[in-house]
């Protein structure tokens, strides 16, 4: 076990450092200088001087080779460079925005897991062919809604038709239902998809025969034998899908102009704003990696197998 999981870290470290590298990469092949973007404005009254002072301050004249190292070691200490836009650590930009782009994420991911099982179980409970077939076909209709569109369309209905959830001055908790609900919808289709294909699967194993014919309902063998085993691929599909949750995120700050990553990820391109976009760029994929990683070792939790095997090769 100890072999696999040294194994596992350092294949996140590769990924990590890969992440970098390729960011580092294409920002630095934008178009464009933030510098000049935020400094060149005749209303500062900047001389060139003063200019070329401020870009020697941050390093943007010298060798690309010397701007990675440089960048890398920093990475490593925890110091991440400052934002030419807002003119403060790189760090302090992102723990003032990410708590709430974090507990959205969280919320959506929450709600998406619910929803998924909701549809998974109730697909496989109802007795009835034909709402069965409708739920069935739910998770192929939520994963082609954009995001944006949906957003849209659920402020036009609960917020301007029912007025239901305000979205001119919302408490603090009515300000997530809907941005929450925007991401949940198209996450959860996915999930619903392969735990729904894993349950049909799992229901024509033998050991369900056997259970069934010890005289077990359906419904206790369904909760009893059928979700553990379900459950394995769609944790890795869960964990993949994390990615894509930050994308949503992004948008859907936008759509309900929400503070958070996402506003900071918006400004930051429209600025050129480079130290914070790799910055946010290695943020998110060290978050990646960790769901990854923590998928991968809750794998041998539900399925003994792999544990008994991760023992044995340890």
């Amino acid at each position: 076990m100890s072999r696999y999981l040294i194994g596992r870290i350092g294949q996140a470290l590769i990924v990590l450092w890969a992440a970098f590298t390729i960011s580092f990469i294409l920002l630095q092949s934008l178009p464009g200088d933030a510098i000049l973007i935020k400094f060149l404005n005749p209303e500062l009254g900047l001389g060139p001087e003063q200019i070329a002072d401020i870009r020697a301050s941050y390093a943007v004249d010298v060798p690309a080779w010397t701007q990675y190292a440089h960048s890398i070691l920093n990475f490593l200490t925890g110091n991440f460079g400052y934002s030419v836009q807002a003119g403060v650590p790189v760090s302090h930009v992102l723990l003032a925005n990410l708590p709430s782009t974090l507990r959205l994420a969280t919320l959506g991911f929450l709600a998406a897991a619910v929803l998924a099982a909701a549809i998974s179980f109730l697909s496989t409970l109802i007795a009835f062919s034909w709402l069965r077939s409708i739920i069935q076909s739910l998770p192929a209709l939520f994963i082609a809604v954009p995001v944006f569109w949906l957003g849209i369309m659920l402020i036009q209905i609960f917020s301007f038709q029912l007025r239901l959830i305000p979205v001119i001055n919302p408490g603090e908790w009515e300000a997530l239902i809907l941005p929450v609900a925007t991401l949940a919808i198209p996450i959860s289709a996915p999930i619903a998809q392969v735990l729904m294909r894993n349950i049909d699967h799992v229901l024509t194993e033998p050991f369900i025969a056997v259970a069934r014919a010890k005289g077990a309902s359906r419904n206790w063998v369904l909760w009893r034998h059928v979700t553990k085993n379900a459950l394995l691929p769609t944790l890795t599909i869960a964990g993949i899908l994390f990615g894509e949750l930050l994308a949503g995120a992004v948008v859907t700050e936008a759509v309900f102009g929400l503070n958070g990553i996402g506003s900071v990820t918006q400004q930051a391109v429209n600025n050129q704003d480079i130290a914070v976009l790799q910055a946010i760029v290695v943020f998110s994929a060290a978050a990646f990696v960790v769901i990854n990683l923590a998928v991968d070792l809750l794998y041998p939790v539900f399925d003994p197998r792999l544990r008994i095997k991760k023992e044995a090769t340890a």
